[in-house]
């Protein structure tokens, strides 16, 4: 994944291959506007029967249930689960620790390659997809799509996002979960270096909604390991704080904070039922999706 000039530099065509065999499904309800693969909240024509409902005029009399009218002479027609599309909203964080890089793929480069995938993938399964970029505010909106025009529009959005200071996870899934009305997915792709609390009251609003929520945790193998030696400055991305620490007298106590910092993260997630996804930048990024995909 070597940076170009080109504005679909994210769509890498290896990391999209690895993908193109599989799907993202609806694990739970949503609304579309046409025929899918996805069940819907909507009754319709499929082949899942949903529930019996009392016969009306204009019923069509292929669609009483006779099986039932012979234990209660009455007339109840079959009501079956429609199947339908879905619309997806990709929501980006581009604040500034998103651009952390120990080796050559920062967090927001390692974020914009999965959209981009996604996007693809949504597209192809005829569902609509949408970008949001986002650091304390909505900073760009590219609204949901399900040509394929939609995945162009999004590389080159991508291309050209860059950091801002700071960020407000939180205040953005609340924003999402107010904007969006019609039930779906949300993606989130961060490295939720925020107030844990209002990341996840703002995942219960969007589960609160009724919608499919994925939760894509991006971080450095530098933050997930500590493996520096000697004295270290560290600067805050978000912020003018600095410290100078031996990262390996800090190691043990700093890998027992992360670890009890992601468990309290999966374990929301788990209790909301929104799935989780701990992506660690040096790992191949077509075995990261390839893997949830096929997992689900």
């Amino acid at each position: 994944m070597n940076p170009s000039t080109s504005p679909r530099r994210y769509l890498d065509p290896a990391l999209i291959q690895k993908i193109s065999a599989l799907e993202l499904a609806a694990r739970r309800a949503v609304e579309g506007v046409r025929v899918g693969m996805h069940r819907s909240t909507l009754k319709g024509f499929s082949t899942e029967f949903a529930q019996h409902r009392p016969y009306m005029p204009g019923d069509n009399i292929k669609d009483v249930d006779w099986r039932v009218y012979g234990r209660s002479q009455r007339y109840y027609v079959k009501l079956w689960e429609a199947e339908t599309n879905f619309t997806a909203h990709l929501l980006l964080d581009a604040s500034s620790s998103m651009q952390y890089a120990s080796g050559k793929l920062s967090k927001l480069d390692c974020a914009k390659y999965l959209a981009a995938a996604l996007a693809f993938l949504i597209v192809k399964q005829n569902d609509s997809v949408g970008l949001a970029v986002f650091d304390s505010t909505l900073r760009k909106y590219v609204e949901p799509k399900s040509s394929t025009q939609i995945i162009v529009d999004i590389a080159v959005e991508l291309e050209g996002t860059g950091v801002q200071p700071r960020t407000d996870v939180g205040a953005i899934l609340h924003e999402f979960a107010r904007r969006i009305k019609q039930r779906g997915f949300v993606i989130l792709l961060s490295d939720l270096l925020d107030s844990v609390d209002d990341f996840l009251l703002g995942l219960e609003h969007l589960r609160y909604r009724g919608h499919n929520v994925i939760v894509f945790h991006i971080l450095d193998p530098y933050e997930l390991e500590l493996p520096m030696r000697g004295a270290w400055k560290f600067k805050s991305l978000e912020g003018s704080e600095e410290l100078i620490a031996q990262p390996r007298r800090i190691r043990d106590s700093y890998l027992a904070e992360l670890d009890k910092l992601l468990k309290r993260i999966k374990s929301a997630c788990d209790r909301c039922r929104v799935e989780y996804v701990l992506v660690n930048t040096a790992k191949p990024l077509g075995a990261v999706l390839s893997q949830f995909l096929a997992a689900r």
